[in-house]
């Protein structure tokens, strides 16, 4: 039996609902061994970042080596790069190992509002990620930075995906959670057509990491061979099924619940 492995290289979230605790249970869930090399340690709950602790480049490097020379994953997803400093070493790392099926989660702000990227570091995820991946996983306001347009209709959306696409990216899957609709849209941009994914919105506040969770839930599929489309629908039901089952644990934005993919699977049987 072949087992599945994917790598996320991002930071670490102390309360476990973002981060790459959230990457490593959805890589679970789905059936994929995860492995990690961590780029930040962040002090963090449900209230906010307490605090961020950058690994230095270095650190950075040895852990991707360490994957490089030994566990060859097959599917590769970045989260919180935090500078672009780590942006350059990563994105090294990733061409000198010649992975592909490369998720890029472009985390900016984190549910609170404190930064994860700094600013300087945008330009090098442009350069530097843009063009060896599979897919980058915007939501709205990322979206826009990285574009460089205002977003706020679906017209404008599409505009931004092909301005996106053609730094160099194969696919661009810009998320609708930001916007004020009872039906979510997610769009895919694959440079000839454009795919939606609709999903009812849910009344809850407990939505903490399901950027993390949704973009890993693609990067397991791919790791198992999926082409984009089919990974992207899998990730939809699985985040789906996070927010719909949330936890309600901590007092502010609780985390989703990672479990609740294959507990309804197993209703079902």
């Amino acid at each position: 039996m072949k087992v599945f492995k994917a790598l996320t290289i991002a930071g670490s979230d102390s309360g476990g609902g973002a981060g790459i605790q959230a990457d490593v249970k959805t890589f679970q869930e789905l059936g994929v061994y995860g492995m990690t090399a961590i780029t930040a340690i962040t002090a963090q709950n449900t209230t906010g970042v307490q605090g961020v602790y950058p690994v230095s480049v270095e650190g950075i490097a040895k852990q991707i080596d360490s994957i490089g020379t030994d566990l060859t994953p097959d599917a590769v997803k970045t989260g919180m790069l935090f500078n672009s400093e780590i942006i350059k070493v990563v994105a090294k790392k990733i061409t000198q190992y010649q992975w592909s099926n490369l998720v890029i989660d472009p985390v900016m702000i984190a549910k609170g509002g404190s930064p994860l990227l700094q600013a300087e570091a945008i330009e090098a995820l442009k350069d530097y990620l843009l063009p060896i991946a599979t897919v980058i996983t915007p939501n709205i306001p990322e979206a826009e930075v990285i574009s460089g347009i205002k977003i706020t209709n679906l017209s404008e959306r599409k505009e931004a995906a092909k301005l996106i696409y053609n730094l160099g990216a194969k696919n661009v899957m810009i998320k609708g959670g930001h916007e004020e609709t009872d039906q979510m849209i997610d769009l895919l941009y694959d440079g000839n057509r454009f795919f939606q994914f609709e999903s009812k919105r849910i009344a809850t506040k407990n939505t903490h990491g399901t950027g993390c969770t949704f973009s890993a839930a693609i990067t397991a599929e791919l790791a198992k061979g999926k082409n984009i489309v089919d990974s992207i629908s899998v990730a939809k039901h699985f985040i789906q099924a996070a927010i719909e089952d949330d936890l309600r644990i901590g007092t502010g934005h609780g985390p989703t619940n990672h479990w609740a993919y294959n507990k309804r699977g197993a209703l079902c049987k």
